[in-house]
């Protein structure tokens, strides 16, 4: 019965225009555990690409501009690199 509920889920189609290139913030976040230094950050996420409201940058590029070097928590680092790279939408296009 599970399977016949899951079939019946409403499909979810994908818009036809250009994927967007880099990752997630959030999604280059969650994969660090908390709290971390920037220093390991770098090594560990670094070369990541991720999506900003002007294009796709390299994690190292964004934390360049950070001040901080040492991220209590997920929710700090996340506010420090949306602080250096704004909060605006990320072009489609």
């Amino acid at each position: 019965m599970a399977d016949e509920e899951a079939d019946e889920a409403p499909v979810v189609e994908l818009g036809e225009g250009e994927s967007v290139e880099g990752a997630p913030l959030a999604r280059v976040a969650s994969r660090l555990t908390w709290p971390q230094e920037k220093s390991s950050i770098l090594k560990k996420e670094g070369d990541a690409v991720i999506r900003t409201p002007s294009g796709p940058q390299t994690l190292e590029d964004v934390l360049a501009d950070v001040d901080e070097t040492y991220f209590d928590t997920r929710q700090t680092f996340v506010n420090d690199v949306l602080d250096v790279v704004g909060r605006g939408p990320v072009a489609t296009e």
